[in-house]
């Protein structure tokens, strides 16, 4: 899987709310299997820049890492591609 790096797909998630702002940093964990793209992605937004996004790409919906991320108080939206992985970026709240 590649990296969201194309206009088309940066667009997406910006127009989902995501800060243009922010430096991003992207995280595939589309081929591991449960639990490791949770705990992949937490352990990347712990050294998470407060003026970065986390942009993961996983080949489904990361609904338990939602309220993880909840309770972590951070911000987050997600994008299905056409290819059915789903890109979720993830930054900190205010």
């Amino acid at each position: 899987m590649s990296e969201p790096n194309d206009h088309r797909e940066l667009d997406a998630l910006t127009d989902a709310g995501v800060p243009e702002t922010l430096a991003r940093e992207h995280v595939d964990v589309a081929d591991l299997p449960p639990p490791e793209p949770l705990v992949e992605t937490l352990e990347r937004l712990g050294a998470l820049p407060d003026d970065g996004v986390l942009v993961q790409t996983n080949d489904r919906v990361p609904q338990h890492l939602f309220p993880k991320l909840e309770e972590r108080g951070f911000t987050w939206e997600h994008v299905e591609r056409d290819d059915g992985t789903v890109l979720t970026a993830i930054w900190r709240t205010d």
